[in-house]
Parts: C-alpha cells; sequence; structure tokens
C-alpha cells in the first residue's frame, strides 16, 4: 500500500477508465487508487473490478444512483481517513487532468511546503485546451468572482484537481460540506483556507475530454454562484462567535 490515495469519482467513463488507470499505475512514485462510482449504466465498475485482479492497489466504492460529485469525495475521503495515507489526491476520469501531473502535486506538499496543492488553469494566464471561449471565460471569471467575493487568494478555486496533506482532511468537519456540485470545489478550499492551511497552485495545462460526455450543467453554475455568497456570510458569521 502506497501513502498517496487518489479519488476518481466516475459516471459513464466506460471510454476512459482503463486507459487512465494504467497511466497512474505506471507513475513513479506508486500511487493507490480509489473509483467512487455511482451505479454507472455503462458498466464502468465491472472494468474496475476486472482490472483489480492485476493492481492489487486498486479499490472501488460503488454508491447506488448519481449522488452528485462532492458526496463522492466526501466518501473517498472518509474511506481514506480509515486507512493510513498521508496525501489525498482529487481527479477526474477523463483525461482533462493529465495523471503525470499528480507527482508535481505530490511534490508540492511534500516536506510540508504545503498543505493543499492545487492544479491549477490560471496560475500562469489562462492554460486550457479545447473547451469553447464561452467555457473558458464562464471558468475564468467565476474564479474571479470567487477571490473578490472571499478574499481567498487562490486563482484557480474551482479546479478538480487537487492534493490534500491527511491533516486538512482531518481538520475539516467532511460532515458539515453542503455543496455536492461544482461549489463544492470552492468549499473545500475556502475550508482550508479560513483554517490557516498552506495553499500551493500549481501550473497546469488542463485539456477538455475527447471521450465519454461531459457532466456539467446550468444548475451546477447556480450552485456555485450562490454557493460563494453562502459561504462568505458562513465564514462572517464564525468570525461573530
Amino acid at each position: 500500500m502506497s501513502e498517496r490515495l487518489v479519488i476518481i469519482p466516475t459516471y459513464n467513463e466506460r471510454e476512459n477508465i482503463e486507459r487512465i488507470l494504467r497511466v497512474i499505475f505506471s507513475l513513479s512514485p506508486a500511487f493507490d487508487v480509489l473509483v467512487v462510482d455511482d451505479g454507472s449504466p455503462d458498466g464502468t465498475a465491472a472494468i474496475v473490478r476486472e482490472l483489480q485482479r492485476e493492481y492489487p492497489c486498486l479499490f472501488i466504492v460503488e454508491r447506488q444512483g448519481k449522488l452528485g460529485l462532492g458526496t463522492a469525495y466526501i466518501a473517498g475521503f472518509k474511506w481514506a481517513l480509515e486507512r493510513d495515507y498521508a496525501y489525498i489526491f482529487e481527479m477526474d476520469a477523463d483525461f482533462s487532468h493529465d495523471p503525470r501531473d499528480l507527482v508535481r502535486l505530490h511534490e508540492a506538499c511534500a516536506g510540508g511546503r504545503a498543505d493543499m496543492a492545487i492544479g491549477s488553469r490560471y496560475a500562469t494566464g489562462i492554460n486550457v485546451v479545447n473547451w469553447p471561449m464561452s467555457r473558458v471565460l464562464i471558468s475564468y471569471f467565476a474564479s474571479r468572482y470567487v477571490r473578490l467575493v472571499t478574499g481567498m487568494k487562490v486563482r484557480d478555486a474551482t479546479a478538480g484537481f487537487v492534493c490534500y496533506t491527511r491533516a486538512v482532511l482531518e481538520t475539516i468537519d467532511l460532515d458539515r460540506v453542503r455543496f455536492k456540485g461544482y461549489a463544492f470545489q470552492i468549499e473545500m478550499k475556502f475550508s482550508a483556507w479560513k483554517l490557516g492551511f498552506k495553499i500551493k497552485e500549481v501550473p497546469i495545462i488542463f485539456t477538455d475530454r475527447t471521450m465519454g460526455t461531459s457532466k456539467m450543467s446550468g444548475g451546477i453554475f447556480n450552485e456555485a454562484l450562490w454557493g460563494v455568497i453562502t459561504l462568505k456570510i458562513r465564514g462572517a458569521r464564525r468570525r461573530q462567535k
């Protein structure tokens, strides 16, 4: 067992899951992987179960129904904390995050240099490939909006490629994390920042998926829009107590 665990939520990712797992398991240092599958009707979980015969450090949690990105990660975090993992990662299954960048995120946290490392699309400008301009602008200005409202000095607050040290996830009250969609990523970074953890952004190139279907929707963006205001109000209330 490695001290590093990559959590990958899946829903209908049969085109990508085997390829991305093979890349991760080829990396050095070694990473364990936990797939959290939300009842994918396309057989994603069956592919993972078959690969478990080949990779003893591949694990799966199967859930019934599409329960949301945030709840998938919370389930994964709790699974990791029940074991001895020191570094816990979030990443997508669709190759929008380059698995080889896991090594760079780990290096950013190793040795106590950071408590949370974010694979950032906007740390050095805009590093996004194959997105339509409208989506790039929405994502970029969403992060600008988060910085403005919260005061958090993170350029890519909605990023879903993250390394957490164990201490961060042990300190955040995971049962009180409110959001399930796009705003989940903002809430986790905001919580770590408010708790005084060191956050480092690692520049990456984000490439839109070429296989499978995106899970983004208008409702996800609406949750993020109003969620940021909610986080700000909740933070202010805590200071007053």
